[in-house]
């Protein structure tokens, strides 16, 4: 298990020193890979000799050792475990141990964990139930403290509120390693005190601060950075990242946008080399995605296969990201460096055929060599959902005008301000044929009143869709046009303490439970995955969608209030960079 054992202890130094030299056995030597060098980029034939977690020699092959433990890697590639700069378990809605035993025999050791969606969620309780659920698995988690509990303050609520005080109590402890991504990008830029508080922890505390810097250039993003935020995430052009490059910030390219990548991948290879402060995450994955394909590994085959050189995809997913996140131990198949180690059968495919982590061989053959046990989670994980049952009524949206002029919420993804004339029946505003409905109910207890905007561009729907999966907050999240159907929808999944629903014409056609902060399930990933993949398969059967913005995922995202533009949220609809609410979107 990767359970980060002390390589500088004297005992293990000194057994390591003898055993290179051949005065001493190795505890594992695996013989006859083919080591891809992180730092010169070239391949060579080596045997890897390890005492305990350590790499204690990389000689080339045929030389006769001792050993312990012999491992024959007849010929296969050798790479340092891969290190993903940038994720969120829940995102996979399956638990830690779920999703080390996905990730683990894929060639991923080490994830760098901002359990935000926890945090806002249960609060603190979310934040310790992810260092718990971390622990003794064969995965390496490193666990941010959330900076954006809420994301916006002011414009939404959720289930906890994490000032600067609250992040240096948290930053304080030995198991968290960061400041995690701080979305709230305009209160930053406007001095705000709270946001700067909780930057300014993170720089004291002597650990990263990482960002989310959507939509910011020129001097905002040099403000952005200036603070002392050193990392994004969030880009959506070639322009963006060599903006980001430029301004000295540690870029996470995320394997979650893959329609983005070609051009990263070109902006990369006309700069002729990689820089060494590229990275790559997955961010988001879901878990049908996470089933099929991956995690970090299917970043790396992503960049290999439109282009990028399969050294330098390594280099970005080990040696470049180990320095990023400031730990030398990792990230080289080098002497006095911690043994973590994959064989692959194909390095382009990266398809890893044996598993090594701390000096453990943890996965053999796509499985794990040890079963792995998700931990009891704490009662405030299975009592998030706190909302009052709820009715067509709902979903409505009362005037005293017989015709009235509405905001509206214009395209998926990056949404602009819009408006409308609609007409009034029954002091209810129609619904015109070319708009769905969007809703959103506190889920924490508050009982303040829905939350109803009219979208634009989102296609033609002919069904609902309830999620309590709504970044960041998290609250009850409705889309549909029929306010029979959304109620529905949404009740189906306030009675399972969260979930996923899609209704329509009066009936339920796909619910998935997760009762777990309303965000994760306790099932095996293969039954999360199946389950998922019906309710994204019942959803697509109901909605025209038009790639690449508007998509089954822009869903969880439509109400993510800290990104530049209108968004909704428990509040009402808001624009955090023009400091704008409105409780209801008639404006006449």
């Amino acid at each position: 298990m990767a359970r980060d054992t002390d390589l500088n202890a004297p005992e293990l130094r000194a057994k390591a020193v003898k055993a290179a030299q051949g005065l001493a056995p190795f505890d594992m030597l695996i013989s006859n890979t083919r080591l891809l060098d992180m730092v010169t980029g070239r391949e060579r034939q080596a045997d890897i000799g390890i005492v305990g977690g350590l790499i204690a020699s990389v000689d080339s092959s045929g030389t006769t050792r001792e050993a312990t433990v012999f491992i024959d890697a007849k010929g296969r590639s050798a790479v340092p475990g891969l290190i993903d700069t940038h994720m969120h378990v829940e995102s996979s809605m399956v638990t830690p141990a779920e999703y080390a035993s996905a990730v683990v025999p894929r060639g991923v050791t080490t994830v760098v964990w901002d359990p935000h969606e926890f945090a806002n969620a249960c609060g603190v309780s979310g934040v310790d139930y992810a260092i718990e659920a971390g622990r003794d698995l064969p995965l390496r988690f490193l666990t941010l403290a959330p900076t954006c509990v809420p994301s916006a303050p002011g414009y939404e609520t959720s289930g906890g509120d994490f000032g600067p005080e609250v992040l240096s109590e948290l930053l304080a402890r030995d198991e968290i390693y960061g400041a995690a991504e701080l979305m709230t990008m305009q209160p930053l830029l406007s001095g705000d005190p709270r946001v700067t508080g909780i930057v300014n922890a993170g720089l004291a505390s002597g650990k990263r601060v990482c960002g989310h810097a959507r939509g910011l250039k020129g001097g905002a993003l040099a403000a952005y950075a200036a603070a002392g935020v050193e990392t994004d995430h969030e880009l959506t052009s070639a322009n963006d990242l060599l903006a980001r490059l430029e301004a000295g910030m540690t870029v996470e390219l995320r394997g979650s946008h893959g329609h983005l990548l070609p051009e990263f991948a070109n902006a990369l290879l006309e700069l002729g080399h990689l820089p060494q402060t590229v990275t790559f995450c997955t961010d988001d994955v879901f878990p049908d995605d996470l089933a099929q394909h991956g995690g970090l590994d299917h970043m790396v085959r992503l960049m290999i296969s439109i282009g990028l050189p399969p050294e330098w995809a390594y280099r970005a997913a080990t040696f470049n990201a180990a320095t990023r996140i400031g730990r030398a131990d990792l990230g080289l198949i080098a002497p006095g460096k911690r043994a973590d180690i994959v064989l692959l059968d194909d390095l382009e495919d990266v398809k890893a055929s044996l598993v090594v982590a701390d000096g453990v061989l943890v996965s053999g053959r796509g499985k794990l060599t040890e079963s792995v046990f998700a931990i009891e989670p704490p009662t405030a994980l299975r009592t998030s959902v706190a909302v009052a049952e709820l009715s067509p009524e709902d979903f409505e949206v009362t005037t005293d005008f017989q015709k009235t002029r509405i905001a509206t919420l214009s395209k998926p993804r990056f949404p602009v301000w819009g408006e409308r004339e609609v007409d009034v029946k029954d002091g209810k505003l129609v619904l015109p044929d070319d708009m769905i409905r969007m809703a959103i109910a506190n889920r924490y207890g508050r009982n303040t009143p829905v939350r109803v905007a009219f979208l634009e561009n989102w296609g033609t729907w002919r069904g609902a869709f309830a999620t309590t999966v709504s970044h960041d907050s998290h609250n009850l999240t409705v889309f549909g046009r029929d306010p029979l159907d959304m109620a529905l929808a949404a009740n189906t999944v306030r009675s399972s303490n969260g979930g996923l629903c899609v209704a329509a014409n009066g009936e339920v056609l796909a619910h998935l439970e997760l009762p777990l902060a309303g965000l994760v399930s306790e099932a095996p990933l293969s039954e999360t995955a199946k389950s998922f993949a019906f309710v994204r398969q019942s959803l697509d059967a109901l909605v025209d969608w038009n790639p690449p913005y508007l998509v089954f995922k822009a869903l969880f995202g439509a109400s993510l209030v800290c990104n530049v533009g209108p968004r909704l949220s428990d509040v009402g609809i808001v624009d955090v960079f023009e400091e704008r609410i409105l409780e209801t979107p008639v404006i006449q």
